[in-house]
């Protein structure tokens, strides 16, 4: 079960030739796939390219047709490995999965690939969402490009552009005989826009037919000798080769007028941020033409040193709006000018930042920085009336708070670092490592549990420093994600096989649900395409753990604090492996939230459960928020001059899953809070006891108003 469903969009992937196609980023690089002859397609979900995937297996009946095979991967280096079809074959492939972690954990064969060579076209797409709204380490996946030399493509945000850059891709990879990487962005990936379809296109050779007729060549195997004659082939064939169908197809653009003193080079994902700061100037208009000139690269890897050489020519100065760092592209820019003796004047993160998101007040200020030492006179001065002021750009930061992440209302593994806590406290602090993963925001307050994460199934891994016989047990996380995708050998196996003395906890929410919610290995539901409902107690047992403990229901905090408390304090030696299970409360959600609802429309009796809190009881102590931290959960003051302080109060966000019920319970608190249950379409009867209850409770309140002691205000 994903995020979202693309069942209906998916049907315009069928539209051909003469039809316009509308929507968003990911699914016009869908059709561009299929109106390309790709052969196969593979990857691995993650932000922002997850619902790339949820795309293309909606699409699986589709691609069945046209004879692509579609896999979605275990990882990122199983995806990459993939491609490995396209070396021998001339099959189109393409895999997809998010940078620069997806690139790191695909190195190994995606530079084997790049060393290699392929025949077919071989593209991998990355998701890059470097900036302020990343969920991962501020890096690019231009390097990785540059030091495997697979040529990057950077498309322009506009579905057109993205469209285009998918097609010239393959055609790129087969003309230089190399892997292509393309980088797709947030605002890529969701834009939408429309573009004139083509028809769907059929592979030439499917996998189906290379399979009955394969193919080797031992020249193609990274060995020695092989693996330095692949060295000098990137540089005297392909290299070349690739510079030369960049040229031939002007793969990148110049926009703007062919003579001008001054010129913009930009990253082709930047292109839309830099049209907007030269609007706001007066310098463009809607449509995008612009008063300046703009090279804009496409094509990021390699730079064409002539094509430079030409934008360059006639110019005082050109500034490179290059986002992230290092300075990849000005200093190859700057070797240019150097070596061809271009009189230029070349500026970049000498006015705009080294690091950080280049958003639209970044490129505007920096812009307007080069305009005022290179190009005063195009300043906007003119633009405005003499009194207007500059349109101000309002500081947020004072009216929007600060919304660090966090668990989601109901979330099943709140309660396993609230049972966390109340064992700490009673044991003291230990050694806990996170891992990539929803598990990981319990870093944060009110459990403040890890304080450190070193890849997605490393948890444990990276806790083995600390393995070495202490008076207390080190503690790691991970999630059912990353125990699939990289956990079981990489940590659990590490653990086994050096005799680890420490505590993992596995938490198993039944999805990949950092990543859209999509199906693992151990998901409970039956998946027609996919093999689910695989143990992951049975896999740690399998490959040698003794100390198992499985628990079937996470909201039992008393349970999930006594279970730690053993797997800390046993005398048994080796691993203590503790599987924490209990669905993801947002996809439970999208399941059952449309099925309850459609049964109240229709009239159905249905009960919803709703916690709160007793108001004469709760004392506003607040330990229940400190030990739960449910958004749900917030406080409430009293209309009473005699109680100060706020109360706990729960609203109408609560989803009912009894989780600050059961830490009150468990940390010995405070029985303020009850469960009521909110009956939809009641029958008769109900209704009656309703009235006949309702009414008595009123004489009853009115009967105590009565006798209660009043002091009337006096002026």
């Amino acid at each position: 079960m994903a995020e979202r469903s693309f069942k209906k969009e998916v049907e315009h992937l069928r539209k051909g030739a003469g039809e316009t196609f509308t929507g968003e980023g990911i699914l016009a690089i869908t059709k561009a796939l299929l109106e390309n002859g790709v052969g196969y397609v593979g990857g691995y979900q993650g932000a922002p390219i997850s619902h790339l995937m949820d795309v293309l297996a909606d699409a699986e009946e589709l691609l069945g047709e046209l004879g692509v095979r579609f896999e979605a991967n275990a990882s990122e280096a199983a995806a990459a490995a993939m491609l490995a079809a396209s070396v021998h074959y001339p099959i189109r492939g393409a895999v997809t999965f998010k940078g620069p972690v997806g690139v790191n954990v695909a190195s190994d064969a995606l530079a084997n690939l790049a060393s290699s060579g392929v025949n077919g076209g071989a593209l991998i797409i990355v998701g890059e969402d470097y900036g302020e709204g990343s969920s991962i380490m501020q890096e690019r996946s231009h390097p990785f490009a540059m030091k495997s030399q697979i040529w990057l493509l950077d498309p322009r945000p506009s579905l057109p552009s993205i469209v285009k850059a998918v097609g010239d891709g393959f055609a790129l990879s087969e003309a230089s005989n190399t892997p292509v990487m393309m980088t797709v962005r947030i605002r890529s990936c969701h834009v939408t826009g429309s573009f004139e379809c083509r028809d769907n296109v059929a592979p030439t050779l499917t996998v189906k037919d290379a399979l009955a007729n394969p193919r080797k060549d031992f020249n193609r195997v990274v060995l020695p000798p092989a693996s330095f004659v692949h060295e000098h082939d990137k540089i005297d064939n392909r290299w070349p080769a690739a510079e030369k169908y960049i040229t031939e197809h002007k793969l990148n653009e110049v926009v703007g007028p062919e003579t001008a003193k001054i010129g913009l080079v930009c990253q082709g994902g930047m292109y839309n941020g830099v049209i907007r700061a030269l609007q706001r100037l007066g310098l463009a208009d809607i449509y995008g033409n612009s008063d300046i000139p703009v090279y804009c690269l496409n094509v990021t890897y390699p730079l064409i040193g002539d094509e430079f050489a030409a934008f360059a020519a006639g110019k005082d100065a050109v500034l490179v709006i290059e986002e992230g760092q290092p300075e990849f592209i000005e200093q190859t820019l700057s070797t240019f000018v150097l070596r061809r003796g271009l009189k230029v004047r070349l500026h970049g993160k000498d006015m705009l930042p080294m690091a950080g998101e280049y958003t639209g007040k970044v490129i505007l200020d920096g812009i307007t920085a080069f305009l005022k030492e290179h190009g005063s006179d195009l300043l906007p001065g003119q633009t405005r009336a003499p009194n207007q002021p500059a349109p101000a750009i309002p500081d947020l930061s004072k009216t929007v708070p600060t919304r660090p992440p966090g668990f989601c209302t109901g979330c099943p593994e709140r309660p396993i670092f609230a049972a966390m806590k109340l064992v700490q406290e009673e044991l003291g602090e230990h050694q806990i490592t996170g891992d990539i993963g929803c598990h990981l925001f319990a870093c944060l307050p009110p459990f403040e549990v890890g304080g450190s994460t070193m890849g997605y199934g490393l948890g444990p891994a990276s806790n083995a420093a600390f393995d070495g016989g202490g008076d207390k047990r080190a503690i790691s996380i991970l999630g059912d994600g990353g125990f699939w995708h990289n956990g079981l050998s990489s940590s659990i196996g590490n653990m086994v096989f050096n005799k680890s003395d420490s505590v993992a906890v596995i938490v198993d929410n039944y999805y990949s649900a950092a990543t859209g919610g999509q199906d693992v290995l151990s998901s409970r539901a039956d998946n027609p395409t996919k093999a689910t409902q695989n143990s992951i107690t049975d896999a740690v047992k399998g490959i040698g753990v003794k100390w198992v403990r499985q628990i079937d229901r996470t909201y039992d905090v008393t349970k999930m604090r006594d279970t730690l408390r053993e797997a800390l304090t046993t005398d048994e030696p080796g691993p203590k492996i503790i599987v924490a299970s209990s669905e993801c409360m947002l996809n439970r959600q999208r399941r059952e939230k449309p099925l309850r609802n459609q049964a109240i429309k229709d009239g159905a009796r249905v009960e919803v459960p709703r916690f709160g809190v007793d108001e004469d009881i709760c004392t506003g102590d607040h330990a229940c928020i400190r030990l739960s931290g449910c958004p749900s959960l917030s406080l409430k003051r009293l209309d009473d001059p005699l109680r100060d302080d706020p109360i706990a109060h729960i609203d109408q966000s609560c989803v009912g899953c009894g989780n600050c019920g059961e830490v009150a319970d468990a940390a010995i608190l405070c029985p303020s809070f009850y469960r009521a249950d909110v009956v939809h379409n009641a029958t008769g009867f109900e209704k009656w006891w309703q009235g006949v209850s309702g009414g008595a409770i009123r004489w009853l309140q009115r009967r105590r108003a009565a006798k209660r002691l009043e002091f009337p205000e006096t002026v």
